[in-house]
């Protein structure tokens, strides 16, 4: 068997360890004769799957009990949705842009409400995170909103922003489950899990109780878009995403078992460095991010050259580096590096732009 380094923004790299127990337990799941895609929902044996993926969870990251975990489908995109719709009490919400995911939902609020442009960082294509210490928030906003880590852009929030007292919501996609973060500093916190936490399918969400309207106050909101629906029916209000809910709660076993967020968030820095320390010192490549607001998940590199680039993707999957081709709307090449991709992956992904550099200078 051969596997390649994937370097890929999501659908991403999973540990293989997950991989084989998944792959042990395929055609029969602890002796019941069947597969965990075969099992129903309503069964005992799935239960017990989604309580212990729930009680991982909230070990590893340390959430209090007034928080509900939601494992829902639609992707963090349905979420753009239901925030406003769930939490738009007086109709008015702040947005901070900081690359694609928030414009996008930003553009979603403004269906159900009067949602502010707060901080921008469009004026340098999202290569900054602008300061927010200070931000003229509407005294009346509901909420405050964040993507916390800018997966086609490579930058991440190292201090949360002032909200003046507002709640914070923050999607999380791409830095999930990467490093320790305080839960009580959100309002709510939600995050697709196809990036860092297991296969696409799964949304996560993490909302303070009181937060969870009894009715939303958006009319029509539909019943699946509802936070209350899915609480009170524990995720189970229809079919789950079963299968992606128990390859997440083999990946937060996985993460216990490495010595948990802190850990993780160790192991992470000490790869960035390795892939940041070389673009510093190259004569070719260059990242693309204020060195304050980089990203540990997502490094987005470029060499000037657009044909430069084109040849280095296609060498690099030649040598077994896969998915290093930059998002399409602002070309060049990203490396996620995901907790899953091990330190040798970074190392050997280095030594052969050190290579492709020399070959090409």
């Amino acid at each position: 068997m051969s596997r390649v380094y994937n370097f890929s923004a999501g659908p991403a790299v999973l540990p293989e360890e997950v991989l084989r127990e998944a792959a042990e337990e395929m055609l029969d799941y602890k002796g019941c004769g069947m597969s965990v895609m075969e099992m129903s929902h309503r069964s005992k044996m799935f239960q017990q799957i989604i309580d212990e993926a729930e009680q991982d969870l909230r070990d590893l990251m340390g959430i209090p009990d007034n928080y509900k975990v939601l494992f829902l489908q639609g992707g963090a995109s349905q979420q753009f949705a239901a925030v406003p719709m769930n939490l738009m009490k007086n109709g008015k919400a702040g947005y901070i842009i900081t690359g694609q995911w928030a414009k996008k939902a930003f553009q979603e609020a403004k269906k159900y409400g009067q949602a502010v442009e707060l901080a921008s960082s469009a004026d340098k294509t999202f290569s900054y995170i602008p300061d927010c210490s200070d931000l003229d928030i509407p005294e009346d906003a509901d909420y405050v909103y964040i993507c916390q880590n800018n997966t086609i852009y490579g930058t991440v929030f190292k201090q949360l922003p002032n909200t003046k007292g507002k709640e914070l919501v923050a999607d999380v996609s791409s830095c999930f489950l990467s490093e320790p973060i305080d839960v009580t500093k959100y309002g709510v916190i939600y995050g697709g899990v196809q990036k860092n936490v297991g296969p696409a399918g799964v949304v996560i969400a993490i909302i303070r109780e009181d937060l969870i309207p009894e009715e939303p106050p958006v009319k029509d909101t539909p019943t699946m878009l509802a936070w209350k629906t899915q609480a009170d029916a524990g995720s189970l209000y229809n079919t789950p995403p079963c299968y992606g809910i128990y390859i997440c709660g083999k990946v937060f076993k996985w993460l216990k078992k490495m010595g948990g967020l802190a850990a993780m968030k160790a192991h992470n820095e000490k790869k960035a460095a390795i892939l940041y320390d070389f673009l510093d010192q190259s004569k070719m490549f260059k990242g693309t991010v204020r060195k304050e607001d980089r990203s540990l998940m997502n490094v987005p590199f470029v060499t000037g050259d657009a044909d430069l680039d084109a040849k280095f993707v296609a060498e690099a999957k030649k040598a077994g580096f896969e998915n290093l081709k930059g998002h399409r709307t602002v070309g060049g090449m990203r490396a996620s590096i995901y907790n899953a991709m091990p330190i040798e992956g970074v190392e050997k992904l280095v030594a052969f732009m050190k290579k492709f550099e020399e070959e090409n200078a």
